[in-house]
């Protein structure tokens, strides 16, 4: 499975103001000939034939003064803020392009739909800074662009804030209000977690122009790929919980291909449960710390992230699952201690199917990673039946941006998982060789009512192999919860999977906790 360097694509993302307006005339300067009444049928009916073509991998040849670009080179390529467009007519949202170049070679076109007529967006050398670059020659006027960026007034009103950006393969993120970029949404996966995993990505978008005063804006574009071609419509609604809807419908090229639905993309580098890189002065350096999801049983799941020695899939099979996503749930400066990149402001990602998805599994893909740099998370739902060429399949969905998703488990939350060894601190006890204590801190809910006779609450641990050899719960006034303690024993090279939950009599207190083991 491919890795993305996650540093150069948040620097590619980084916003800039864009407060011009687009001029009345853009649109009577635009190549090729306006499409009139479009409409997400037309992107369907595109997506269909397109599902019919041979599949064309290899994107144009880019100009030499443009090829060679490293990437603070391509970074320093600024589109011109006034030059911005969509701002006529008081519209408050204003489309940025990103341009040609360095890991972005493969050119989209960009199409802005007003009142009914969809007109693409003319490549001009003008609409950019190129900053200490020296183009000598002329660029092609049909150059394309890499990708696009809306801006928005997010979190002032009289600042516009990037509020989504579409930029690689078919990757976007976006922000709610006082958010900073961490992970990535994905149109779409192909054998993630696989050897042969594919990229499929976005050839071309169209844009509604928003109206004045609008809190919306609408975004559809056309998936290509090896396996399957789509049709995607992004309703996006900027606010202090930022929400994309989306729908999209898929047209298999071949059958057989694992088809991952509302990816996420996230980085796990290190935390309290996963001690390995211990170099470093700040104790944690993630985007994401954990895989949420709500069942369509109604129970929720908690699942750590962690950073594998080798790469790691685990499922979660379900029937129509209510909901996923991964979550950032440390949310203090001490948890990072890092005073640039603002891990505690990094936005957890929830999915919500709109309709049933009937049978399938949430799958989370796990990659090594010896740094922060690489996203090495991946999280997606896959149907129990695999895809078929020649039967289209569709989907609806959103997705929220958001620093607090406490709302969503009614109950107790996990808040911190650790390890150690077996035993009890500072006695003489021999440690059984493949065995290990798991601390797990619950907090929410009812716990903090229960704390005044603990007795009440009990740990329930399971263990898929091996065996839970003690287990006991002390209550955690520092969280106004417990921390539960686990321990286990397994032969060496096994593996279990964990779980559990707080419960008092026959009550579910809290979220079952999951976790993945294996004895060295």
């Amino acid at each position: 499975m491919q890795d993305l360097n996650r540093r150069r694509v948040v620097s590619g993302l980084a916003a800039g103001a864009a407060l011009g307006l687009a001029p009345r005339a853009f649109a009577q300067t635009a190549p090729g000939q306006p499409v009139p009444n479009f409409g997400f049928e037309d992107v369907l009916k595109r997506a269909r034939e397109l599902g019919t073509a041979p599949f064309e991998a290899t994107p144009p040849a880019l100009p030499d003064a443009i090829a060679r670009l490293d990437f603070d080179a391509w970074r320093d390529i600024r589109f011109r803020p006034d030059r911005a467009l969509l701002g006529q007519d008081g519209s408050p949202f204003r489309l940025e392009m990103f341009h040609l170049g360095h890991l972005y070679p493969r050119p989209v076109t960009v199409n802005i739909v007003h009142e009914g007529i969809a007109t693409p967006v003319p490549y001009s050398t003008g609409l950019f800074d190129y900053g200490r670059n020296k183009i000598d020659k002329p660029l092609p006027v049909n150059l394309g662009f890499a990708g696009f960026r809306l801006h928005y007034p997010l979190n002032r009103p009289d600042v516009m804030d990037e509020v989504i950006a579409f930029l690689g393969a078919s990757y976007f993120r976006f922000l709610g209000r006082n958010q900073h970029y961490g992970m990535s949404a994905r149109g779409l996966t192909v054998n993630a977690g696989t050897d042969n995993e594919a990229f499929p990505f976005f050839r071309e978008f169209w844009i509604e122009a928003p109206a004045p005063g609008a809190t919306r804006v609408t975004i559809y574009a056309l998936l290509d790929g090896d396996a399957v071609t789509g049709a995607f419509r992004f309703d996006l609604y900027p606010g202090n919980e930022t929400v994309v809807d989306v729908d999209m419908t898929l047209f298999p090229r071949r059958s057989g291909a694992k088809i991952g639905i509302a990816a996420l993309t996230s980085m796990f580098f290190t935390s309290q449960n996963d001690r390995r890189f211990s170099g470093d002065f700040r104790p944690e350096l993630h985007d994401s710390d954990g895989l949420l999801l709500h069942s369509g049983t109604g129970e929720w799941i908690w699942r750590p992230l962690r950073n594998p020695a080798m790469t790691e899939v685990s499922a979660f099979l379900d029937s129509n699952t209510a909901g996923f996503g991964l979550l950032q749930r440390d949310r203090s400066f001490e948890d990072y201690q890092d005073l640039d990149l603002n891990y505690e402001l990094r936005p957890s990602y929830w999915v919500e199917p709109r309709g049933t998805w009937g049978e399938g599994r949430v799958e989370l893909v796990e990659l090594p990673t010896s740094d922060e740099t690489n996203d090495n998370i991946v999280a997606a739902w896959t149907a129990h039946d695999p895809i078929e060429q020649g039967k289209s399949v569709s989907y609806a969905y959103s997705i929220t941006s958001s620093l607090n998703l406490t709302r969503l488990s009614p109950g107790g939350r996990v808040s911190k998982t650790f390890q150690t060894q077996a035993r009890s601190l500072g006695s003489n006890e021999v440690v059984a060789p493949g065995s290990r204590r798991f601390l797990i801190d619950f907090s929410g809910g009812d716990l903090s009512y229960f704390s005044a006779d603990p007795s009440l609450v009990s740990v329930v641990p399971t263990s898929t192999s091996g065996k839970i050899t003690r287990s006991f719960l002390v209550p955690n006034p520092h969280i106004g919860g417990f921390r539960a303690a686990i321990d286990v024993a397994l032969d060496s090279n096994q593996s279990t999977d964990l779980r559990a939950f707080l419960k008092a009599g026959d009550r579910a207190l809290t979220e079952t906790w999951t976790f993945p083991w294996k004895a060295v």
